[in-house]
């Protein structure tokens, strides 16, 4: 019995220990017993090696200023664990998060007792999120992000009106595939009969494996570079701007509150995603300046300036790297970086070598984090110190930061957002 919230919590992270199991058939059980509220659904999904949660901020932000009720489900959380379901960019309460749980929970120890065995946490949550949009709360559209990969995925038994993928790049490998036509197959899952896709997918082999899809389900293809361009990028004092040409659709001076070019991207993802659904001008230009995604090059403090960025893989810290060059190329760099061990750590080092800065590699609690030790060894840098205690080792670095310096905290997105919540002890 679920009395609480921190009950809920703790249950539902519980399901950690049985990892990550690919595969629908435990979500169709659980959704067939619910009554199927999936089919009650608007989805648009949402997959993509990077920049999947800024993409839907962006189209979540845009329908709201259309006046549209939107749902998000997105992982992991930066601040706080109900994030990973939301209203209008809202978590939902804790009271809602303590009812889901009373409902899924005996759906949970039911199955365990069948041959398909144990959900896991991540499945876990995404029936609460689709049980709570289809049954609960009911919006008018849902923006879904999926998980890991995209064909066997949780949030995979969704019927989407729309279908985006933002980039295919080099992350979880192990389960994915060793090639780009391997990993764009695990992303095109997402695909369904008739359905429109939007990609930002660049390399020949993963829009070969797409277009293919394409003909096999009737699908039509927005590709950026191709059907959407973008051009005229500039760099604002707080964000990026760019145009937006569709045909003889052309909107002018669009402006993103969010840094680094590769936030164009996504950007203009979410562009063509509100062109699709008929969006206007006027509430496309005021969602995406709305538009906001913690732990993404978010700028925690400006004296002394401190910044943060998810950067948990060789693309993500390479955007990283770029924009840090460009909007803060003036400022010493005293950079801090913790990682998973199961990554790609040896190009994403390659990329983090280019800041030019002073490295403090560190670690936090998380079970697949990297020691600070491993992550000095691995790295070669000279210029770089291992600190266990992270917390410690930002109060130093806060303490002696000079003007004309910055501290870029970066890694893993549950580093990222442990940091946050310390930081704001410290800062504010």
């Amino acid at each position: 019995m679920i009395n609480s919230y921190e009950e809920a919590i703790h249950w539902i992270s519980s399901r950690l220990r049985f990892g990550i199991k690919p595969g629908l058939d435990r979500m169709n059980w659980v959704m067939n017993k619910l009554g199927n509220p999936e089919r009650n659904l608007k989805v648009v999904h949402v997959g993509g090696t990077n920049g999947k949660g800024s993409t839907v901020t962006y189209i979540r932000s845009i329908l709201n200023e259309a006046g549209k009720q939107v749902g998000t489900f997105t992982s992991p959380y930066i601040e706080e664990f109900n994030e990973r379901i939301s209203v209008n960019g809202k978590p939902i309460a804790d009271d809602e998060i303590v009812h889901l749980v009373t409902v899924i929970k005996p759906l949970a120890e039911e199955l365990e007792m069948t041959n398909l065995g144990s959900l896991t946490e991540f499945e876990i949550i995404t029936c609460m999120a689709i049980y709570y949009f289809g049954e609960v709360n009911p919006v008018d559209f849902t923006i879904f992000e999926v998980g890991l990969g995209g064909r066997l995925d949780s949030t995979n038994i969704l019927s989407p009106i729309l279908t985006v993928i933002t980039n295919i790049g080099w992350d979880h490998m192990n389960i994915l595939g060793n090639t780009i036509s391997e990993i764009a197959t695990e992303k095109a899952g997402i695909m369904k009969e008739g359905i429109p896709l939007i990609t930002a997918a660049a390399q020949e082999d993963a829009l070969k494996v797409f277009y293919e899809k394409a003909r096999q389900l009737n699908v039509t293809i927005f590709e950026k570079n191709k059907d959407f361009i973008v051009s005229k990028e500039s760099v604002l004092p707080e964000g990026e701007q760019f145009s937006f040409t569709h045909g003889a659709l052309q909107y002018n001076d669009l402006a993103i509150s969010m840094l680094g070019v590769h936030q164009i991207e996504n950007a203009s993802l979410a562009v063509m995603a509100a062109v699709c659904l008929s969006v206007s001008e006027e509430h496309i230009r005021n969602g995406l300046k709305k538009g906001f995604w913690p732990g993404r090059m978010e700028v925690l403090h400006k004296n002394p300036l401190v910044l943060v960025d998810g950067a948990h893989n060789p693309e993500g810290v390479r955007a990283m790297r770029k924009a840090v060059q460009l909007h803060y190329a003036s400022y010493k760099k005293k950079i801090v970086f913790a990682a998973l061990r199961d990554k790609d750590l040896t190009d994403m080092f390659k990329e983090l070598k280019q800041l030019d800065g002073n490295y403090y590699f560190t670690e936090f609690d998380y079970e697949r984090a990297s020691s600070a030790e491993q992550l000095l060894e691995k790295s070669g840098f000279q210029n770089a110190t291992a600190a266990e205690d992270y917390k410690s080792l930002l109060k130093e670095l806060l303490k002696d930061l000079k003007e004309e310096e910055m501290l870029v905290i970066s890694g893993s997105l549950y580093f990222i957002s442990e940091v946050k919540h310390y930081m704001k002890k410290i800062l504010f």
